[in-house]
């Protein structure tokens, strides 16, 4: 075993409505990375709570976390409070383990709501500045990437209900996420 890829996150990484099962990014992923992904996501209950944080660590043979819980946490203030805890927790129980944090996708309400893409733009930024603050202080095994542009510039095209992919969103989230995932294994 080569280690196995970690993803926790919310329905979209659980695979919701995804035509089959394997049509879900980590899959799809697996399949063209030959790697072991173990597949975390919980609809509407990936959040980021120190006791998942605990049971991700305890994961025998890990060789990358994946951390895309964004679109569950109930506001930037959660997100703020969870992230560090939650990366601090990974990285206790595994300090030389790489972990990728990706940002959200783009939800087709961002186009009529502007609340709604300041959110989102505020919360990618506080992700890449976390990242960068942890990169600053030592962690060379950690990295961000901008989840916003996987789905395209049609990406309210790429979903069911303006946020959950369809098997075409799944396919650009995999294309867009396989480059990040494959430097990050090799770091």
């Amino acid at each position: 075993n080569k280690g196995r890829v970690i993803v926790y996150g919310t329905s979209i990484t659980q695979g919701g409505c995804a035509a089959r099962p394997g049509m879900a990014f980590t899959n799809i992923l697996s399949r063209r990375i030959n790697r072991e992904f173990i597949n975390l996501g919980f609809s509407g209950s990936g959040r980021g709570e120190p006791e998942v944080a605990e049971a991700l660590a305890s994961i025998a043979h890990p060789g990358l976390f994946v951390l895309d819980y964004e679109a569950n946490c109930v506001s930037n203030e959660k997100l703020r409070e969870t992230m560090p805890v939650f990366i601090g927790i990974l990285r206790s129980a595994h300090p030389q383990t790489p972990i990728l944090v990706i940002s959200k996708i783009r939800y087709a309400r961002e186009l009529h709501d502007d609340a709604q893409l300041a959110a989102r733009l505020e919360r990618l930024k506080f992700q890449k500045s976390l990242v960068l603050k942890l990169r600053r202080l030592g962690d060379r095994k950690i990295f961000f990437q901008d989840g916003s542009n996987f789905l395209g510039k049609d990406f309210d095209e790429c979903a069911v209900d303006g946020a959950h992919p369809t098997d075409l969103g799944f396919l650009r989230i995999a294309d867009g996420m396989e480059p990040a995932i494959r430097k990050s294994l090799k770091k």
